[in-house]
């Protein structure tokens, strides 16, 4: 079988030995948590704590990003806002993230995707979010939804971030945690678990080969057409 479409000096075979033996990461996995409410008793930030002492207990690193005060996109503020580098330097600190967000209105909430708006997808030559894993969490009012989870998996998929393929839907939220703010034992809080286990699991096994899952023929053909005209150019001159 031919292929002539294909550019055979940007083209290659699978580097089985760059897949499989990447040099092993020793430190913890480092997960960021993003939520996406600012009420004092918010479900989404609660069931994210509760993530994030599963995450702890799995050996991972764990930050939050608290996004009060964090400003709208283009209104009158730039990447140089304290909030806006907070969350952009978390983003560059992680392996990977989780998204909690209350479904509002049928969707996430415009707290959840301000966040989201604020991560580039380049910054100088560094991608934030290529390759790094995603789980998505959501909080209901009423019965069980996945609007909210289904529209950040296409976000972490805009963003070339690897989503596991589990996920939290927690409907009724407020019957599930008790006075203190903790989630009660129940199949929803053993979702969770089984959530972040899997996301600890993906994240190790695709921290240390990131660059190489992501990867693609088209941006080395590019950059092979770019810096040829570079090189034509300069012998031009």
């Amino acid at each position: 079988m031919t292929t002539p479409q294909l550019d055979e000096t940007s083209f290659s075979a699978i580097d089985y030995d760059r897949l499989m033996s990447a040099a092993i990461s020793t430190h913890p996995p480092r997960i960021l948590i993003l939520y996406g409410s600012l009420r004092a008793r918010s479900f989404s930030r609660l069931s994210a704590e509760e993530a994030g002492r599963i995450l702890t207990a799995l050996g991972a690193e764990v930050r939050f990003f608290n996004p009060s005060g964090l400003p709208l996109v283009d209104d009158g503020v730039d990447a140089s806002h304290p909030k806006v580098r907070e969350l952009r330097d978390l983003v560059t600190w992680c392996e990977g993230m989780v998204w909690s967000s209350p479904e509002r209105h049928g969707a996430m909430t415009g707290l959840m995707k301000t966040q989201i708006d604020w991560i580039p997808l380049s910054e100088g030559a560094v991608r934030p979010t290529q390759g790094k894993t995603l789980a998505v969490m959501q909080v209901s009012g009423g019965s069980q939804s996945f609007n909210a989870v289904n529209q950040m998996r296409v976000l972490g998929r805009w963003m070339r971030m690897l989503t596991i393929p589990n996920q939290s839907s927690i409907p009724k939220a407020f019957q599930e945690f008790d006075e203190a703010g903790r989630m009660r034992p129940s199949p929803l809080y053993d979702r969770i678990v089984d959530v972040m286990e899997e996301l600890v699991k993906f994240t190790l096994l695709t921290r240390d080969r990131k660059a190489y899952l992501v990867d693609r023929y088209s941006e080395r053909k590019e950059t092979a057409a770019a810096l040829m005209k570079r090189v034509n150019l300069s012998a031009a001159t």
